[in-house]
């Protein structure tokens, strides 16, 4: 089992993979999007039409979610999120760095959202964005009245409840996913590793788990935007 470097301040540690994996994963969408605007064009060509087709895509999830209006409103939200999920679930697919270390083997390259930590993080951030947007337009009476006392009563604990169980699955939902991609693509690694005859079956397989990989963790990067916008939907549209 691959374990990632640690530091440590003091009694504080940080897990090294996931921090340095994260920036690089920042770094590549900045870079990505001062690339695709630099020279923009009135007539789009090449990386202009692709960033202008995510905009667009990532728009049209607000606005199909939150209406015309508050729509708008997040529509460069939107943008950001799913960039940043989009490189962070494919960048540990594409290559792999790992040492041994005696009997383990540290991890130098891997998906940020691969790991939990950031994946619950973040969607526990979604839950309380959406709880504050909620409160922010309605005020606090309002708000509750909106977002929790429906009836009919007995229901009440439960949607109490359920802004718990929303942040646990949309955390672990995409890191599930993306965790078991990079797994399954070590075993198959090892797979050509075996012997010479099981190397270009490994290679074969890798080449496949590679592509399906890349369209599970780009489906995963939309699912996770579409249900924010969903969760934040609930608590800033009165029902």
């Amino acid at each position: 089992m691959d374990t990632n470097p640690v530091w440590h301040v003091g009694p504080l540690y940080f897990n090294a993979t996931l921090f340095y994996m994260t920036v690089i994963t920042l770094l590549i969408v900045i870079g990505l999007v001062f690339i695709g605007t630099r020279r923009m064009q009135i007539r789009p060509t090449g990386k202009q039409n692709v960033l202008e087709w995510v905009v667009e895509f990532t728009s049209g999830i607000a606005k199909e979610n939150l209406g015309a209006e508050e729509g708008a409103r997040f529509s460069l939200f939107n943008f950001v999120l799913f960039s940043f999920l989009l490189i962070a679930n494919n960048i540990g697919i594409i290559t792999r760095i790992a040492v041994p270390d005696g009997k383990t083997t540290l991890s130098y390259w891997s998906s940020p959202t691969a790991n939990s930590t950031l994946t619950l993080t973040l969607a526990v951030f979604m839950m309380v964005l959406a709880n504050s947007l909620g409160v922010s337009k309605f005020g606090l009476g309002k708000y509750i009245k909106n977002s929790f006392v429906k009836p009919p009563a007995f229901m009440i604990p439960l949607n109490f409840l359920e802004e718990f169980t929303n942040s646990l699955s949309l955390g672990l939902r995409i890191y599930g996913n993306i965790m078991a991609g990079e797994v399954m693509l070590g075993l198959i690694c090892q797979l050509g590793e075996i012997s010479w005859w099981t190397g270009p079956l490994g290679m074969l397989l890798a080449v496949i788990w590679i592509a399906f990989s890349l369209f599970i963790s780009s489906l995963q990067a939309y699912i996770f935007v579409l249900l924010t916008n969903v969760y934040v939907s609930h608590k800033i549209i009165e029902e």
